[in-house]
């Protein structure tokens, strides 16, 4: 198969495996991610062909459906990958790319030896990007709701500088995740076209806690 066709045959892969996933990582959350990929690429010098099998299969199993194994995803991905016949070093950096591309990867405490690409700096701008904005507000509500969390309580502050395991294991209100990721997410975007993506969709986070906590709060 030509590159066209792996990477059709990639698309229907994870289409039909996500298929009544979780609202927010599900199918439309992997195509937004393989397009913002693909547009912040334009701007970069990488290999497009793993831009796009990294950002197709990103989030084949996320760890949080799974009982916090962080292993399925890549094996999935190697597995499927195998089955296609995609060369083997190309197999190699997108596993490297699914085990390297959350935000929580990045709270490990020892983080001195960690897989770096533009190919993966370029999915995790894209992957961070679908995190904030007006649709990350709508996938944390629908997180939140799927999970039974409350939206907000006043007397739970949220957590900052956590590190990768009390992430993991977070049970706090909706509102306390923006505190505890989506605020943090736009000054860690890797390339140009992200940060310049990443201040409009921050900035409407920003107005949209101002106008929660003044409905709350029972401000006119």
């Amino acid at each position: 198969m030509n590159k066209k066709q792996l990477i059709d045959k990639t698309r229907a892969y994870v289409k039909e495996t996500l298929k009544g996933a979780e609202g927010g990582h599900d199918w439309f959350h992997i195509e937004r991610v393989y397009n913002n990929a693909k547009l912040i690429a334009k701007a970069e010098d990488v290999d497009l062909f793993v831009v796009e099998l990294g950002a197709l299969l990103h989030d084949i199993a996320d760890s949080k459906f799974y009982d916090g194994d962080e292993s399925i995803g890549p094996k999935k991905a190697a597995s499927f990958l195998k089955g296609i016949k995609v060369p083997t070093d190309i197999i190699e950096h997108i596993v490297n790319i699914i085990i390297h591309v959350s935000f929580k990867s990045g709270l490990e405490s020892d983080s001195t030896v960690r897989f770096n690409s533009i190919e993966l700096q370029v999915i995790q701008d894209a992957d961070r990007l679908d995190a904030i904005g007006a649709i990350g507000i709508a996938r944390a509500f629908n997180y939140g709701g799927f999970k039974n969390r409350s939206l907000f309580d006043p007397e739970i502050a949220p957590k900052l500088n956590q590190d990768k395991e009390t992430y993991k294991k977070s049970k706090a209100p909706t509102i306390n995740h923006f505190y505890e990721k989506l605020l943090l997410l736009k000054d860690k975007m890797n390339t140009q076209t992200g940060k310049r993506i990443a201040e409009k969709r921050h900035a409407f986070m920003e107005q949209f806690l101002k106008e929660f906590y003044d409905e709350w709060n029972g401000k006119i």
